[in-house]
């Protein structure tokens, strides 16, 4: 019995191995890109559709804002302004009054008290309401005042800003 020590003289000889994986790869690499192709297309068919649809809407929406555009042209200087004043009605309907008050009284310090809130202007920016405000404030110090300006533009809520001051009698300040 011939014992052989030394494994390099009869080495590992698989020859359809490589062959195997290789054709596997290959294999892997068309299902992969026949995939692709697949996702490009009904992509690109999508894409289309969409299109189609992006033409039929802005063609509605043109032949919208003519008929709008034709009704506004009709009506008499007294309807417009009537029309205006509506819609502005509108805009205060959806202002959250509760809101502004609770933002104003968790940001307002102790020693400022609220004498006159005017809204100015209510409008919608994207998506939200918002409103001009004149916020006048009674107080004993002016760097109470100026601490909540500073809070107030620091929240993120407001863009507050010092409009004018007046000592009165009592030695109180007013602010607006």
């Amino acid at each position: 019995m011939i014992t052989r020590l030394n494994l390099a003289t009869d080495p590992f000889r698989n020859r359809n191995l490589p062959y195997i994986l290789a054709l596997l790869l290959i294999g892997i690499s068309v299902a992969g890109a026949v995939f692709a192709f697949a996702t490009l297309r009904s992509n690109s068919a999508e894409q289309e559709r969409l299109r189609g649809q992006i033409v039929e809407l802005q063609r509605s929406l043109d032949e919208l804002t003519g008929k709008g555009k034709e009704v506004q042209q009709q009506l008499s200087p007294e309807q417009q302004n009537l029309l205006i004043a509506a819609h502005k009605l509108v805009s205060n309907k959806d202002f959250v009054w509760s809101k502004l008050f609770s933002d104003l009284e968790s940001l307002m310090p102790g020693s400022v008290s609220a004498s006159k809130i005017t809204v100015k202007n209510v409008y919608s920016e994207g998506g939200q309401v918002r409103a001009e405000l004149e916020f006048s404030v009674l107080s004993h110090d002016y760097s109470s005042v100026g601490g909540m300006i500073d809070q107030m533009n620091n929240s993120g809520l407001f863009q507050a800003e010092l409009r004018g001051q007046d000592l009165q009698k009592n030695r109180s300040i007013y602010f607006h």
